[in-house]
């Protein structure tokens, strides 16, 4: 998955964490909070630069600032604040652990942060979620899931897949001939060797196995999918392979997602935009726009409103 690296959030020169740390009590201590000042602060500085002014706080004040914090604010913007606030990997845990509790469970919220994630990501995740829960994802995602889309996830997140060393040529061709036979060449789909290669291949070898399953079907390996399996496996291959072709346009047409219909899915909404502000949400909004013609910070200012929209938009970095 090459993610083109384009931030909107890279953190500010000459930081200084004790007089953030006391910026943001001077906007919370007293009557009425300053919700204008924690944006500025919040949604300009790294989550390291975050993490820090966190500790900064607790040193001076001997007070847990998500705390204070949570006390002074409501609503979704109180829930992008508190997503800014944790570690990343931290936050996509807690998503995790919500999606999959209580009745039924979100296997599109499963597909988006599993599917979408690198080895290095998928391994901070997994070790996060243990220390937090006292169990191992794999085993929690296990119980709230079943077949073949349980086996690709438990493949995804028990490391499976290759580091990304080089492109073996050879390889990709064999497995593109490989998933031809298990998918179009027959009747009925062998979905074990689809798991099997889109969970193990490191992403630069996905591409070269994807060009090569054209030149074989002269079609290309997402319409294969579309065409050959269904269900929450076809969304989590889906996902896969568009990510590895064009990771922020993925990401563009899931917002566009959140944002349509009736209300908005706010929590992926927040989720992706959070999550993805250090990496690549530059590239995903020029992808929204190429995409439906329209800004997505247009789109946003349009689907929220007071301080959550003004916290987002924020988000979005400098026009």
């Amino acid at each position: 998955m090459v993610f083109q690296r384009d931030p909107t959030i890279v953190g500010v020169p000459n930081f200084n964490a004790t007089e953030d740390a006391a910026a943001l009590r001077a906007a919370m201590k007293g009557f009425g909070t300053d919700e204008q000042a924690i944006i500025d602060i919040l949604t300009t500085r790294s989550n390291a630069q975050r993490q820090a002014i966190s500790k900064a706080f607790t040193h001076e004040y001997g007070r847990d600032i998500i705390e204070d914090l949570k006390s002074e604010l409501g609503g979704h913007f109180e829930d992008v604040i508190v997503a800014l606030m944790l570690p990343p990997e931290e936050y996509l845990c807690k998503e995790l652990h919500k999606c999959m509790d209580g009745l039924g469970t979100d296997e599109h919220t499963l597909v988006e942060i599993l599917c979408t994630r690198t080895k290095q990501e998928i391994a901070a995740i997994v070790e996060a979620y243990e220390r937090m829960y006292d169990r191992p994802l794999a085993e929690h995602m296990c119980s709230e899931t079943s077949g073949d889309f349980r086996r690709l996830l438990t493949l995804i997140v028990t490391g499976a897949r290759d580091d990304e060393v080089g492109v073996d040529a050879e390889k990709a061709r064999e497995d593109a001939q490989a998933l031809y036979d298990a998918g179009e060449a027959k009747w009925g789909t062998d979905e074990e060797v689809f798991n099997r290669i889109l969970a193990h291949e490191s992403f630069a070898q996905l591409r070269q196995i994807f060009e090569e399953y054209k030149n074989i079907s002269g079609r290309t390996i997402e319409q294969a999918i579309k065409a050959e399996i269904g269900g929450e496996l076809k969304e989590a291959l889906s996902a896969i392979v568009e990510c590895v072709e064009n990771a922020s346009a993925w990401f563009a047409t899931r917002l566009r997602k959140s944002m349509q219909g009736l209300g908005t899915d706010d929590r992926t909404l927040i989720r992706i935009l959070v999550s993805r502000s250090e990496i690549d949400l530059g590239a995903i909004k020029s992808e929204y726009e190429r995409l439906y013609d329209k800004t997505l910070e247009s789109e946003i200012k349009g689907e929220t409103s007071g301080d959550y929209k003004r916290a987002l938009v924020a988000l979005l970095g400098p026009v």
